[in-house]
């Protein structure tokens, strides 16, 4: 699709948001229901304010067209951490007073209960979610796979992979399946020899790969038999498992964990409306609520102690979350400065890549 195309499409997928006094832009599938039943209802409910949610696959892509364009519809939208620095950084975003968020109950202040890095100029974390293996359990009757190297093991786990596409969290899980210790993977991705190394060790399933785009296909295409393995969010196959009694199962060796959380576009309406949706949504109590719908883990401190069970049921959803201790054995961190610095060089490769016979 070419560039005017592209803007263009974005554009009118913009324009065509019922207007309301906050639009929030989401990434559908488990994730916006999460969003729906622990932020909007709610919300609106409490406030009289009227919110409307749309998807996206990637809502920073739709953001910065907006913007760059001077037809800003959208209020709130929930991105990445590493495109919300970009996105910041090129004046794209408004920035949020970190004064506005709601204290604990135990009157701890929000700036002192959000994790490292999930308050930022023009950003405020809601979840940490992860890129894990998961796999169809009927399909391995025996051995089961238990780590990143297994995930490129076609020979003892047979069956199509899918992946996300992109280079972000692919390379760095690779060279994870390639031997590189999570410590020593953005040391090693670094160098040219690291990045050769990585795309060396995707060759390995080039011809086994069916790529996703939007986080629901991934646990679409082994419920469709598609692929035997994924490498996908967690919240996303958790769901799966969980709601739709699909036979998926999570390794957490390997993953690579990042957060995502709250921006607001430059020239946006309604800015102080926006403002009291953020409030309310990074609340403990919407945060904890959030994680009760899908296994990410909230960024405060407060809401991640009041995390009860999978909403409905009696499962309880802390040993689901990427955050929980036992999960982070062998955890990587995304390395917000790296993918800053190195996202459009090492995309514009992985394009390349995919191409090349």
């Amino acid at each position: 699709m070419n560039k005017l195309l592209f803007l263009t499409t974005a554009l009118v997928a913009a324009a065509s948001v019922a207007r309301a006094d906050v639009n929030v832009l989401s990434w559908g599938g488990a994730y916006g229901n999460s969003h729906n039943e622990a932020y909007i209802k709610p919300f609106a409910a409490e406030t009289g304010i009227k919110i409307s949610m749309s998807d996206a696959d990637n809502p920073a892509t739709p953001v910065k067209a907006m913007v760059e364009a001077g037809n800003v519809t959208v209020n709130v939208a929930s991105v990445e951490y590493a495109d919300a620095v970009r996105l910041c950084d090129e004046g794209l975003l408004e920035e949020i007073d970190p004064a506005i968020l709601l204290p604990a109950a135990d009157g701890t202040a929000a700036t002192d209960d959000f994790i490292a890095g999930a308050v930022t100029p023009c950003f405020i974390g809601t979840d940490v979610y992860t890129m894990a293996i998961a796999f169809d359990d009927s399909k391995f009757a025996d051995a089961k796979p238990a780590s990143p190297a297994d995930f490129f093991d076609t020979a003892k786990f047979p069956g199509k992979r899918t992946m996300r596409k992109g280079a972000k969290f692919n390379l760095e899980f690779a060279l994870m399946a390639d031997g590189v210790p999570a410590a020593e993977v953005y040391d090693m991705l670094g160098t040219p020899e690291g990045v050769d190394r990585a795309f060396a060790k995707l060759d390995t399933l080039k011809n086994d790969m069916i790529w996703w785009e939007a986080g629901a296909q991934a646990p679409q295409l082994l419920a469709d038999g598609e692929v035997a393995m994924a490498y996908a969010f967690n919240g996303r196959i958790f769901s799966a498992a969980t709601t739709d009694n699909k036979p998926f199962k999570i390794v957490w060796d390997g993953q690579v964990y990042e957060m995502e959380g709250w921006v607001v576009p430059k020239g946006a309406p309604d800015l102080e409306d926006a403002m009291k949706f953020i409030a309310f949504s990074t609340g403990t109590g919407p945060q904890a609520r959030a994680a009760e719908f899908i296994s990410y883990g909230p960024p405060r401190a407060s809401a991640a102690a009041a995390v009860g069970n999978f909403n409905g049921t009696d499962i309880p959803m802390a040993p689901n979350l990427p955050t929980t201790a036992a999960n982070m054995t062998n955890a990587l961190a995304s390395n917000l400065d790296f993918w800053v610095d190195h996202d459009a060089e090492l995309n514009e490769r992985f394009n390349s890549w995919l191409l090349a016979n």
